[in-house]
């Protein structure tokens, strides 16, 4: 199940639809919120999760609320966000954010494994997953007004538009991959066969905006510049269709692409960045998305600030 659209109005209820499809209403009195599904059975919880992200998107300053359904007593089991509190079925901020099902498109790719295997330089490393394909993350992001979509990179059909975003002078600046289509459909091909990186197309309400190099640390150049640990991912960014900048986009997908990765993984704890220490436009954005800068360091080609987003700063303090 995933919530592509949220529904943020500030009226104390709402109507929860899904295309044309009635699911039902959700009503809000301070910290309770009564769902009443359109039909009995079993997408109650379909129905719960819309009401309970009408709920949080429309009040940044509510953090837990307990959920009321009408009709038979519902599982709880089927909406993880859920706990029980002095008999309540009971839900709060951070825990509903973090539940996978939600905005996910794919089972988590992180999986436990017995052990490390041998990597790069000492760095030992989990075996990985084999990276998604498709469609794997879609929220509607409600401090923007855009959903946020993230999709594997398709070699062939990308090819075209990488090539026009890479030799595009702003876009060179900071990637240094200005080259001729064979050499960029070179990399793109061992990017999506290399099993520590993740490379993506970002989206704003399906239009597609930018390419994300998503990667796990540990296999990657940054790893020995810090105790990296095993579950640790990073990403490099870049919009590249002009239409698509702005301070307000740029939050959105900051925002999607962190909680993405920490969807991805139950097990990664730090989101790391390693931007050009003069990338100041970028660097501005840290604070208000919960990344902090840990030191400045010398890469062979470039001087980088090293960036943190720790999972319990990011869900306690980003209005997502």
């Amino acid at each position: 199940m995933t919530l592509a659209a949220a529904m943020t109005r500030p009226e104390a209820e709402t109507t929860i639809k899904d295309g044309q499809r009635l699911m039902g209403r959700a009503e809000r009195h301070g910290d309770e919120l009564r769902v009443a599904p359109a039909a009995p059975g079993p997408h109650w919880a379909e129905t719960a999760a819309r009401a309970l992200e009408w709920a949080f998107a429309g009040d940044p300053g509510l953090d837990r609320i307990v959920l009321r359904v009408d009709g038979p007593a519902p599982d709880p089991r089927a909406l993880p966000c859920l706990v029980i509190e002095d008999g309540a079925l009971t839900a709060y901020r951070a825990g509903f954010y973090q539940d996978p099902g939600l905005w996910l498109a794919h089972a988590p790719t992180g999986r436990i494994q017995t052990g490390l295997i041998p990597g790069p330089d000492g760095r030992d490393h989990p075996r990985r997953a084999p990276a998604p394909r498709g469609v794997c993350y879609e929220r509607f992001d409600p401090v923007a007004g855009v959903t946020v979509s993230f999709r594997a990179v398709d070699p062939e059909r990308d090819l075209d538009r990488f090539h026009k975003w890479m030799n595009d002078g702003r876009v060179a600046h900071f990637w240094e991959l200005a080259q001729p289509r064979d050499a960029l459909a070179e990399y793109l091909h061992e990017r999506a066969a290399d099993p520590h990186t993740y490379p993506l197309i970002g989206c704003f309400d399906g239009d597609e905006a930018g390419y994300f190099e998503t990667y796990w640390v540990r296999e990657d150049r940054l790893g020995p510049y810090y105790d990296s640990g095993p579950w640790d991912r990073g990403w490099h960014a870049l919009i590249g269709e002009r239409r698509h900048l702005g301070r307000n986009k740029t939050g959105a997908w900051i925002r999607g692409l962190t909680h993405y990765l920490f969807l991805d993984c139950p097990m990664t704890e730090n989101i790391m960045g390693e931007p050009r220490a003069d990338n100041a436009k970028l660097l501005a954005y840290a604070d208000t998305m919960a990344y902090e800068k840990l030191k400045e360091f010398d890469f062979p080609h470039k001087r980088s600030a090293l960036m943190q987003c720790r999972r319990d700063r990011f869900f306690a303090e980003v209005r997502l």
